[in-house]
């Protein structure tokens, strides 16, 4: 193997990161660059992605923009193979791309399903499929699947996400067990509350009743939402200690060990916090 059969850590690296035109993936895309690695942001908000990708040349990084569904297969293999033939390596797939739909259980209708499932798990196996095959080929490569809290505990009021982020967990730490034989590194990125538009619903997610828009803005931000170029700092030196599940920040550790340590427990204080929010919703409903 010659030096430049190995991963690159960060810079000369090619990373591609689907989500990237705005939150966790957009602060990616700014860290990495400004770390030495190419860029490429894959969006379906693809004039947003643009614009951040004209800042990071502007700055002196390396990135491209590239219009991207992660619901259908083909295009992310061909931004993928696309992507490794340029470059001629990949060293980097986040799988990043994800929505949210809030409400209860009994809220959902079988399309918010089938949403949630869609984006945040077929589009994560759809990358790890197209990014594994050539990183099997050349010996080498880190994918980071971003879940959430939400797939390491119960997280209410977003039952669909939990669910596909559970399997988010899953679906990485099996592969990192199979993949570790070929040199290939896989982690999960477990973030807690972090302050970008996702959790205010986002461009593609929606809040299932109709509430005043200020004043769930105004419930999120009492929850004090983690800063999302912090959230990425410390996230990037745990991805380049090969870390396999990252939980950030590190306060929800305290939950996510409570649940290991007793589900029943961990259970009741999902229950205690399902019934705090929806008595603050309450008060929203006309």
């Amino acid at each position: 193997m010659s030096a430049g059969d190995l991963i690159r850590v960060f810079y000369g690296g090619v990373a591609i990161i689907t989500g990237g035109a705005s939150g966790i993936g957009r602060a990616f895309g700014e860290a990495l660059a400004a770390r030495g690695c190419e860029v490429v942001l894959a969006d379906l908000q693809i004039d947003l992605a643009e614009e951040v990708a004209v800042g990071i040349r502007a700055s002196g990084g390396e990135a491209m923009a590239v219009e991207l569904d992660v619901v259908n297969y083909k295009d992310v293999l061909r931004v993928v193979q696309q992507t490794a033939e340029r470059c001629g390596r990949l060293d980097y797939m986040f799988n990043n791309a994800g929505i949210v739909i809030f409400g209860e259980a009994s809220d959902y209708e079988v399309q918010d399903w089938d949403r949630s499932i869609d984006v945040n798990l077929r589009g994560v196996i759809h990358g790890v499929d197209a990014a594994y095959r050539v990183m099997l080929k050349q010996g080498f490569g880190h994918i980071v699947n971003t879940a959430s809290i939400a797939g390491l505990i119960p997280w209410t009021m977003e039952i669909g996400y939990s669910a596909t982020k559970h399997a988010v967990v899953g679906l990485t730490n099996t592969l990192r067990a199979e993949a570790g034989h070929a040199g290939i590194r896989v982690s999960a990125l477990c973030p807690g509350l972090v302050r970008t538009p996702i959790i205010y619903g986002g461009k593609y997610g929606r809040w299932i009743r109709d509430y005043p828009k200020d004043q769930v803005n105004k419930l999120m931000e009492s929850t004090r939402p983690f800063p999302v170029e912090k959230f990425v700092q410390v996230a990037l030196k745990q991805i380049a200690r090969n870390k396999a599940i990252i939980v950030i920040p590190s306060t929800y550790r305290v939950l996510w060990r409570i649940y290991r340590i007793s589900p029943l427990l961990g259970i009741g204080v999902a229950r205690m916090l399902f019934h705090g929010m929806r008595k603050q919703l309450k008060q929203f409903e006309s």
